[in-house]
């Protein structure tokens, strides 16, 4: 039978995104990766019969229902298409998106704005990590456009500041899921040094030197260590229990990425960035590529990794940096198209208790997409998600 999705197509950050009302979805998870396979064409490398942009920051939808739980605005599930294979994971969690969803929920109408910046609360399905996001405001309108722009995209859009609450262990349970800040991994020939974290969503980080690299490589020398690093992750997630023995591991989870110390290189746009312009050099791998630039959850993860004393983040950072000022500290990571800063928040007793970063969104389209053979008869208005504290 053939159906229909209303959707709104989105920027945030630098991904795009395809945002849908739970309503207008299929009831489980099997069926709304059905319906999303369809609409994005996922079947073919180009994607060409369906509306995903081809790579896996532009495959991406995220499901949005108004929150059950007492000051949480809305929930969200966040799936990442397939390109070239009909699947759809939904294991992990999406920053950028996020400051889509926030805007989202203001230009729909979930949320009204408050002032000259409205503070969305939403809990993500995938990792049940609770995020705040501000958004532009401005005299308690609902706002169409923005000026605003970020590294990554010279393109403008409406400022978001979107901040992770108790990210810790928000998937598996531990912060550490290894039991240590640093475990050792044979990869073929080599043995690796890597820190696993579960911030915000699982993530490993390889010490580039044990690869003989420095993270600041460029897209065209990452992609020729694709393999190790792939071989890297699927180690990884088994050590950090996210796979049992047999099972096949998630392209998307762990999050993973090699680091290395400050020093000069050129980004993606030809800008020069100085060894003094940030903190510690950041490449990562998205799904089967390397990241053009670097998912929000991931530089949450290196954030926290960095208040975590013996992780490769902590050892490799300048000790200065982690210092709090007024209660915070800003870490800045050397990505691909530039410096990307966190803002952490750090408590009296030293613990960080939320950790923030800048993003710009803007729709770009609202349709409705044509599915070949999708029964959406059943629908789902409810979250799925149980109440948790």
């Amino acid at each position: 039978m053939n159906g229909q999705l209303h959707g709104q197509w989105y920027r945030g950050g630098t991904s795009k995104c395809w945002l849908f009302m739970g309503d207008e979805m299929p009831t489980d998870r099997a069926q709304i990766a059905h319906a999303l396979t369809a609409a994005f064409g996922s079947g073919d490398d180009r994607q060409l019969n369906g509306v995903g942009g081809a790579s896996s920051t532009t495959s991406k939808a995220a499901i949005i229902s108004p929150s059950a739980i007492p000051g949480i605005d809305i929930s969200y599930l966040f799936a990442q298409v397939g390109i070239g294979r009909s699947a759809v994971e939904f294991t992990s969690n999406c920053g950028n998106c996020a400051s889509a969803v926030a805007l989202f929920a203001i230009q729909n109408g979930l949320v009204r704005p408050t002032g000259d910046l409205t503070t969305v609360r939403m809990i993500n399905e995938n990792t049940r990590s609770v995020l705040a996001a501000e958004v532009a405001t401005p005299g308690r309108t609902v706002p169409t456009d923005g000026s605003e722009t970020i590294p990554g995209s010279t393109m403008p859009g409406i400022p978001v500041d979107v901040c992770f609450e108790g990210v810790d262990g928000t998937s598996t349970g531990e912060l550490l899921p290894t039991g240590k800040p640093v475990e050792t991994l044979a990869v073929g020939s080599r043995t690796v040094r890597v820190t696993g974290i579960d911030a915000g969503a699982p993530a490993c980080f390889v010490a580039a030197a044990d690869l003989g690299m420095t993270a600041t490589e460029t897209q065209a020398e990452m992609r020729l260590r694709l393999p190790e690093l792939i071989g890297i992750r699927e180690l990884a997630s088994a050590a950090m229990g996210l796979t049992l023995p047999g099972e096949e591991v998630s392209p998307a989870v762990p999050k993973v990425g090699i680091l290395g110390r400050p020093c000069d290189y050129t980004t993606t746009t030809g800008e020069r960035i100085d060894a003094s312009d940030y903190d510690i050099a950041v490449r990562m791998v998205s799904m089967f590529d390397p990241h053009p630039a670097i998912g929000i959850t991931s530089a949450i993860a290196a954030a926290r990794a960095a208040f975590v004393e013996g992780s490769l983040v902590r050892d490799l950072i300048d000790p200065d940096r982690l210092d709090p000022v007024d209660g915070h500290a800003l870490i800045r990571l050397g990505t691909p198209v530039g410096v990307v800063a966190c803002r952490v928040q750090v408590d009296s007793a030293g613990d960080v208790t939320r950790l923030g970063i800048r993003r710009v969104a803007r729709r770009i389209a609202n349709a409705a997409i044509d599915l070949p053979e999708i029964d959406l008869a059943a629908t789902h208005p409810e979250s799925t998600l149980p109440l948790v504290g």
